[in-house]
């Protein structure tokens, strides 16, 4: 994975509101991303083909239309090699004061 262009794509607000919508439904088409956006169709696919390159999000022709699917995969990669190092100490002190609090 390439995390610069995972970050790359978060890093616009209208991409991340585009997956937003990605994952309330997934395998939407460019007119239902589009819809009630205010963006052009164009601009859409544009936000579109950055996500792609991050590896955000894919498609697959369903007859003469193309759906759109949301990757989640690489942001729980970020998520464990950026995020979840941080929460480690936390959550082994958590479960020290646990055992110590049940007297184990």
């Amino acid at each position: 994975m390439n995390d610069d262009a995972v970050f790359k794509a978060l890093a616009d607000s209208s991409r991340r509101k585009l997956l937003d919508r990605l994952r309330h439904k997934n395998g939407q088409t460019l007119g239902e991303l589009c819809d009630g956006l205010d963006m052009t169709r164009q601009a859409v696919a544009k936000h579109l083909r950055v996500l792609k390159k991050g590896n955000l999000v894919s498609w697959k022709r369903d007859g003469r239309e193309r759906l759109h699917f949301i990757n989640p995969v690489p942001i729980n990669e970020i998520s464990e090699r950026w995020i979840s190092k941080f929460e480690q100490p936390r959550l082994h002190a958590l479960a020290r004061l646990k055992k110590n609090l049940e007297g184990e």
